[in-house]
């Protein structure tokens, strides 16, 4: 088991109290540990600054990347591919009148209609006539059944960034883009109910696909009941997500999780989901999904300097 450290007895003082934002990033290869984590640097102080112009920015140093992908594709991406495309949308404050029309155009209303149906039957899943779609669930399949243990790998790899840092003292933000929400849940899970450890820290998800039935029944405990259901250690849950984004195929999770809130587990779990546009764009076009996207909004970026400004 893990034990927490004390440093009581004077010889290793307590570092000063401060405040860690944790991102795990979502499926897909991604670009070199250090190379990926500045670019999502930069976008997130970007969202800061533009909710929040006067607010006295984090350090670098209290910005951590989980690199989960590299253990589970094996590769990197080349990370200049999308450099001119986030240098774009650092430089792009709102979205135009292509990007608002193409999120709402009615072939996503009616992707999303159908997704919904077959998120309640699930026997029409082999009928998905997408195929990055079908790719996305034989994915996260892989995850889900632990295949060759990289569920296991994967947890372990996060929970060796988090609990340093609850030894610490130091408060988290743990913010989840897309399938990182799901890793987020599941090992917040197990530190409650496997290594037991008594902690809360904050969750952010976005673009999440938490609330789609086909997700929930995978997740760690989600077949228990009770307590046992549940992470014990969120305080405060924030859900963004933005229109048109299939991903986040249920984008209120609130309802799907409200029993934490009244089992005393959870403070709140808002979501904001309304007029909510990621407008990055790339040479395939607009992509309402990434998370550079979701990291240079005002709406992220107040939900992340609200929670730097709390004491």
């Amino acid at each position: 088991s893990i034990v927490f450290s004390s440093h009581e007895n004077g010889i290793n003082p307590p570092m000063r109290q401060q405040k860690h934002i944790i991102f795990i990033p979502g499926k897909n290869p991604k670009p070199p540990c250090s190379q990926h984590k500045q670019q999502l640097w930069r976008c997130m102080l970007e969202g800061i600054n533009r909710a929040a112009p006067s607010m006295h920015p984090p350090k670098e140093h209290q910005f951590h990347l989980i690199n989960w992908n590299h253990i589970f594709y094996n590769k990197d991406k080349d990370i200049s591919i999308d450099l001119p495309w986030i240098d774009k949308l650092i430089h792009t404050h709102a979205p135009g009148e292509l990007d608002i029309r193409l999120a709402n155009h009615w072939h996503i209303r009616f992707a999303r209609f159908l997704y919904n149906v077959i998120d309640q039957f699930h026997f029409l899943v082999p009928f998905i006539p997408n195929q990055k779609i079908k790719q996305n669930i034989l994915e996260t399949d892989r995850y889900f059944h632990n295949l060759d243990n990289i569920a296991n790998q994967i947890r372990s790899y996060t929970k060796s960034t988090i609990i340093p840092l609850l030894e610490q003292k130091h408060k988290l933000l743990i913010v989840g883009h897309s399938m990182g929400s799901i890793i987020a849940y599941d090992t917040l899970w197990e530190l409650s109910h496997i290594e037991k450890l008594a902690f809360k820290v904050d969750f952010l998800s976005m673009g999440s696909p938490l609330g789609v039935r086909l997700i929930q029944k995978h997740l760690r405990g989600f077949q228990e009941s009770g307590r046992r259901r549940y992470p014990l250690n969120i305080r405060n849950w924030y859900n963004i997500s933005a229109v048109g984004d299939l991903t986040s195929l249920d984008v209120e999770l609130c309802d799907d999780f409200t029993e934490m809130i009244q089992l005393g587990l959870v403070n709140n779990i808002e979501d904001h989901c309304h007029d909510i546009y990621n407008y990055f764009r790339n040479h395939e076009g607009l992509n309402v999904h990434r998370s550079y996207g979701y990291l240079v909004n005002p709406a992220t970026g107040m939900l992340i300097a609200n929670w730097l400004s709390q004491d």
